[in-house]
């Protein structure tokens, strides 16, 4: 009775894997190759806005990483009220950074969006 529990909850599982490692290899990495050595037709303001959400992909990161630091730090404090006030401290520097990095992202996106429509677009 085990063994067939057992593999009733692991048949599905095997299913699904299988169908997440049928991939088409015809063209396996040749096309990222091609298309860093075709001269990119990007504008200026594409590649910055790239760099950006780049880097405020990051920050978002770190501060996620920040507040579960701050989470398990509260978690093993074992009732001691200065760990707990540290890590609520934490939270609060992390929450306040999270809202910064989405501030800066809509500020980011609309000023970027704003002078691409303004130049770019109107550019005959």
């Amino acid at each position: 009775m085990k063994k067939l529990l057992a593999l009733a909850l692991l048949l599905p599982s095997m299913l699904v894997a299988n169908q997440a490692l049928a991939v088409d290899v015809t063209n396996f990495g040749t096309q990222n190759l091609n298309n860093l050595l075709v001269y990119s037709t990007k504008n200026v303001y594409e590649t910055v806005s790239n760099i950006i959400n780049i880097i405020l992909s990051f920050l978002g990161a770190l501060a996620i990483l920040l507040f579960l630091y701050a989470g398990f730090k509260w978690l093993t404090s074992q009732g001691n009220t200065d760990k707990i006030d540290e890590a609520k401290k934490l939270m609060g520097a992390a929450v306040i950074g999270i809202a910064i990095i989405f501030a800066a992202y809509a500020l980011s996106t609309f000023i970027i969006g704003s002078l691409f429509n303004n130049t770019v677009a109107t550019t005959p």
